[in-house]
C-alpha cells in the first residue's frame, strides 16, 4: 500500500499588482521571488528547471499535473535549478516510471527551492496575460498577505538586469568531438543539449565564460563562433558581450546565436533589443522560416525580443517570424557571415523541427575552409 503524501504547509503567492492566491507549500518551507513567467510545455519540467536562460524568474506550468513521472539526472540541462521558484497546479507526490531517479518533491529538496500548489494557474495565465509580466513572491514562512505583496513590489525588475554572469562558467572548458571542426561557444547559459548538438555534428568546443579577454579567444583559433542562450536583459550583458561579437565580426568566420546571443548580435549591428509585454515559453510555438516557407513547431524561452520597428535592411534580413504576433524569430546578417535565432533548436523539451540549423551553421564553416558542404 502506498503510504499517504506528508501533509503540506500553507503557501501564498503574491503578485506585485496585489493579487493573492493561496495553495500548499512544495520544495522547501521558505520565501522567494522574481520575475512570474509561465510555460506551455506538457512535459520536460526537468529541463524547463534546470534551463539557465530562466534564472532569477518564477516558473508556472500551465500543464496541470507535474512530478508524476518523478526526475532522472540525464534530463538536467544545466548542474543545478535555475529558476527561483515553482508555481503548479497539482503536484505529484507520487510518480511511475522505472527510469527514474526520485521523485520532484525529493529533487526539489536537493536544490532548495521553493513551491506553491494547488493554486488556479489557468486564472493566473489569463491575469499575466491582460496585464503584462510582473513580479511576485511565494512564501510558506510568511502568511501576510500585504507584505508578500510589498516584497514583490520591491523585487528588482527583469529590465536593466545582468544576469549571465551568474550562470556562466567560472573557466573556459574544451568539450572535444570526433570531428574536424572548431567552435569556440560563449556561455551566457548554455544548455547541455546545445553541446550535444555540436558535439554530434562533429564539433569540438571551447566554451568560454561571458567575461573572457580576446587574447584568449585568438589562442583557440577557432573555425566558427557560436553565442548561447542566457538570462536577464540583453542590454545589460552588451559591455562584455559586444567586444567579443565585434571580434567574432571581424575574423570573417562564422557566427551563430542562439536567444540571448542572437539579441546580442543583433544589437552589435546597431538594432535595438526590447522588453516584451508577456514574453513567448513553450514548447509548442509556430515559426514560419521565409526562406523555405515551411512551419517549424519550436520550443522558446524570451522576454525580450528584436524590435520589428527598428530594422534596417542594408544589414540584416529576418528569416523567421513568430505566427502568433509575428515578432522576429531569426536573423540572416549582411554584412558578416552570420544567422541567430531567438528560438531553441536544441529543444530539450520540445519538438526537434529546427534542429537543421546547426547543419546550416556547419555549413557555414565547411563553406569558409573551402569544404565541400
Amino acid at each position: 500500500m502506498t503510504p499517504a503524501a506528508p501533509e503540506k504547509k500553507p503557501a501564498i503567492l503574491a503578485l506585485s499588482d496585489g493579487t493573492v492566491v493561496h495553495g500548499r507549500s512544495v520544495g522547501i518551507t521558505g520565501t522567494t521571488g522574481g520575475e512570474l513567467c509561465f510555460n506551455t510545455s506538457m512535459s520536460g519540467y526537468q529541463e524547463i528547471f534546470t534551463d539557465p536562460s530562466y534564472y532569477g524568474q518564477l516558473m508556472m506550468m500551465t500543464y496541470p499535473h507535474i512530478g508524476n513521472y518523478g526526475t532522472m539526472s540525464r534530463d538536467d540541462e544545466a548542474r543545478k535549478v535555475m529558476i527561483s521558484g515553482l508555481i503548479v497546479r497539482a503536484f505529484s507526490d507520487d510518480y511511475s516510471n522505472p527510469m527514474a531517479d526520485g521523485s520532484l518533491q525529493e529533487y526539489l529538496e536537493r536544490n532548495k527551492l521553493v513551491g506553491i500548489s494547488d493554486v488556479d494557474t489557468r486564472m493566473l495565465v489569463k491575469h499575466i496575460r491582460t496585464k503584462g509580466v510582473m513580479n511576485a513572491v511565494i512564501s510558506s514562512e510568511i502568511l501576510d498577505e500585504e507584505e508578500l505583496i510589498q516584497k514583490a513590489k520591491d523585487w528588482d525588475d527583469m529590465a536593466g538586469l545582468e544576469l549571465a554572469t551568474k550562470v556562466t562558467r567560472k573557466e573556459a572548458q574544451t568539450i572535444p568531438a570526433d570531428g574536424p571542426f572548431k567552435v569556440a561557444a560563449f556561455d551566457y547559459g548554455i544548455k547541455q543539449n546545445i553541446i550535444n548538438n555540436f558535439n554530434q555534428r562533429g564539433c569540438t568546443l571551447r566554451i568560454f565564460p561571458a567575461e573572457t579577454d580576446v587574447e584568449e579567444i585568438k589562442e583557440w583559433n577557432a573555425d566558427g563562433y557560436f553565442f548561447s542562450n542566457g538570462p536577464g536583459d540583453p542590454n545589460a550583458s552588451s559591455s562584455y558581450g559586444l567586444p567579443i561579437v565585434e571580434y567574432a565580426k571581424n575574423s570573417g568566420k562564422p557566427l551563430f546565436g542562439i536567444c540571448l546571443g542572437h539579441q546580442l548580435m543583433a544589437l552589435s549591428e546597431g538594432i535595438p533589443v526590447k522588453k516584451m509585454f508577456v514574453g513567448h515559453r513553450g514548447a509548442n510555438q509556430p515559426v514560419k522560416n521565409l526562406e523555405t516557407g515551411l512551419v517549424e513547431i519550436t520550443t522558446q524561452n524570451h522576454g525580450f525580443a528584436v524590435d520589428e520597428n527598428k530594422l534596417d535592411d542594408s544589414k540584416v534580413q529576418v528569416t523567421h517570424i513568430n505566427l502568433n504576433d509575428k515578432t522576429i524569430e531569426g536573423l540572416k546578417f549582411k554584412n558578416f557571415p552570420g544567422m541567430s535565432v531567438q528560438y531553441h533548436p536544441e529543444a530539450s523539451p520540445g519538438p526537434h523541427d529546427s534542429a537543421y540549423l546547426f547543419d546550416q551553421f556547419l555549413d557555414m564553416i565547411k563553406e569558409a575552409k573551402g569544404e565541400p558542404a
